[in-house]
């Protein structure tokens, strides 16, 4: 049944599609359904990521206009470009007071989700995902564990179905920055009202990592994070351990054998010239960039 009274501020759903002919249609209609029961105004902007079935035939099917604005959409990006980058181009495109992102069509929730998340964003969050409870698979809880505790984020991040945005976060973000290689930690870095809501699922879903999900894990962790830092830490460490170590073998063989002459000199020679180089890569750059560690901290998450 229609409700009489319909929420005034206009909606934007930006979808991600790649390859999603089979469950495509169902999506659009019970999405496009759900949102004119409750807004007056909306749009759906279907982001096609250069799907090789016929998604987009499907999407035409669908896309319809008034007198004033398009209201189903189709974008179709000229190659293959990931989930980050297609989003926001979907999300750039976009006009609404509020907008849903929809990174996936895999639906284990029930649409009055929509409007929970969407009130919630009326009591003073800028940005609110929906996230379903429990634990997610074995990876992606690594992936998150890890992301989070190096980091250093304002709010800590992890797998979400969908989420809204108001217009003061993109707007927030995109004077930031134009490029948004991970959109979640950016959006949790904001400095903005954040918050999550859980929900029991209402049926059990086989989520099938996507094909760029393994490059912007790796680039998240490099760009985000400080793990890659940590690991160059400890592979130094262990070079300037082992070159220490050389030096000293060097000089027990000395003292036990009968050597070339000239050899334990050199041998030493190198490797305490190695295990100096080490030394400073490991706690040189510590402290040429402990000035700039606040600004670095504040800056990295845009980059």
């Amino acid at each position: 049944m229609e409700k009489k009274y319909k929420e005034k501020n206009f909606i934007s759903a930006v979808v991600y599609c790649y390859n999603d002919a089979c469950i495509i249609k169902e999506f659009i209609e019970n999405l496009h359904k759900t949102l004119s029961e409750i807004f007056l105004k909306f749009e759906i902007i279907i982001v096609n990521d250069c799907s090789t079935d016929n998604s987009s035939d499907i999407i035409k099917q669908y896309t319809t206009y008034n007198k004033e604005r398009v209201v189903i959409s189709l974008l179709n990006m000229s190659y293959f470009q990931g989930l980050e980058a297609s989003m926001n181009a979907g999300v750039a495109l976009s006009i609404g007071d509020f907008v849903f992102e929809f990174d996936s069509m895999n639906l284990d929730y029930d649409w009055s989700m929509l409007m929970k998340v969407y009130q919630h964003s009326l009591a003073g969050y800028d940005i609110v995902s929906a996230k379903v409870e429990g634990k997610p698979r074995l990876v992606s809880r690594i992936f998150y564990k890890l992301f989070n505790r190096y980091a250093h984020l304002q709010y800590k991040i992890g797998m979400e179905s969908f989420r809204i945005l108001s217009r003061r976060a993109i707007n927030r973000i995109h004077s930031i920055t134009q490029s948004i290689p991970f959109r979640k930690a950016a959006y949790a870095n904001s400095g903005l009202a954040i918050d999550v809501l859980e929900y029991k699922p209402i049926s059990k879903i086989s989520r099938k990592p996507r094909k760029d999900s393994k490059s912007v894990a790796i680039d998240s962790l490099i760009l985000f994070t400080d793990v890659a830092y940590r690991v160059t830490i400890g592979l130094a460490i262990i070079m300037l351990l082992l070159s220490v170590g050389i030096a000293i073998y060097a000089l027990a063989y000395k003292l036990t054998e009968n050597p070339v002459e000239g050899w334990t000199t050199t041998v030493i020679f190198n490797s305490l010239g190695f295990g100096g180089l080490f030394y400073n890569s490991r706690y040189g750059d510590k402290v040429s960039s402990g000035n700039c560690q606040v600004k670095f901290q504040k800056e990295r998450f845009f980059i």
